[in-house]
């Protein structure tokens, strides 16, 4: 345990999340994210300090937004809108599931990310078949996304969400079978929950409802028929590497830290597509 910079016989495990300095109780005050030290709220209120030094920032570094959730909402509109035009035009999934190479059997045409419909890789990440699926996948982006869109910031939040989905996908694409179409989705959602069990571990908050909620996410991907593992555990690792960055970066390096750990997963899923694609052409 830390103890309270102010309070030194008092133990804690509360940050500022602007300067980072352990804070007790009765020292810490309550913020649009987490909690700040008296010290960053009064600098924040404009007392002498430079405007960028009082700006207020989040946990990961990125602007505080009015509105928290909304890449969030965004997100949530994207999926049920595909949703929508899936259901209404069946064989539009066709044209925008993950498959690695195939034949369309609407059209009796080779189709696949193989194939050069590289844009299956993204599509992929935001369609749903059946309303179980996009049930639990956006129950699971609103709890989930909000409280990280809120600490990490609109711009780091949506990398996260990108990042893990196209890794979910990279890994699909690398080991399914090339004629197998997938639903990509729920590998953007399993960054989420990395990153959570990640932000929650930075917070010091108590780390076992994650944990359950994660054992049983893994449970139902290996043991329930019909699912893409290879997509939840793709999305899964991603999210957790690209959350340790954002939230563990130290201040005076964050930047080179932040967007070399997001460079460096975009870099492996591409290596992941290239050599895929290089082994069925």
């Amino acid at each position: 345990m830390d103890h309270c910079y102010r309070h030194p016989d008092r133990e804690t495990g509360i940050r500022c999340t602007r300067c980072e300095r352990p804070v007790c109780p009765e020292c810490m005050i309550s913020a649009s994210v987490g909690f700040q030290c008296p010290d960053c709220v009064r600098e924040g209120s404009g007392t002498g300090q430079a405007p960028d030094a009082s700006r207020p920032r989040t946990l990961a570094g990125g602007a505080i937004s009015a509105d928290p959730r909304l890449v969030t909402k965004i997100l949530l509109a994207i999926n049920a809108v595909l949703f929508i035009a899936v259901s209404s035009r069946e064989n539009l999934v066709h044209d925008l599931d993950l498959v690695g190479l195939a034949i369309n059997p609407t059209t009796s045409q080779v189709v696949g990310v193989a194939d050069g419909e590289w844009y299956r890789l993204l599509t992929a990440m935001f369609l749903h078949q059946e309303i179980w699926h996009i049930a639990f996948n956006m129950l699971g982006l609103w709890w989930l996304g909000g409280p990280l869109e809120a600490a990490l910031g609109r711009v780091r939040f949506l990398a996260l969400y990108l990042l893990s989905g196209l890794a979910g996908s990279a890994l699909t694409y690398l080991v399914a079978a090339p004629n197998q179409p997938s639903l990509g989705a729920s590998g953007a959602v399993f960054g989420l929950l990395g990153a959570t069990a990640v932000l929650m571990r930075r917070m010091n908050y108590d780390m076992k409802p994650v944990l359950v909620l994660l054992a049983l996410n893994l449970l139902f991907t290996f043991t329930w028929a019909d699912i893409a593992w290879q997509a939840h555990v793709g999305g899964l690792v991603a999210g957790t590497l690209v959350a340790i960055a954002l939230v563990h970066a130290p201040r005076e390096r964050r930047a080179l830290v932040q967007y070399g750990a997001c460079g460096l997963v975009l870099l492996v899923s591409l290596g992941l597509i290239v050599a895929r694609t290089a082994a069925l052409t």
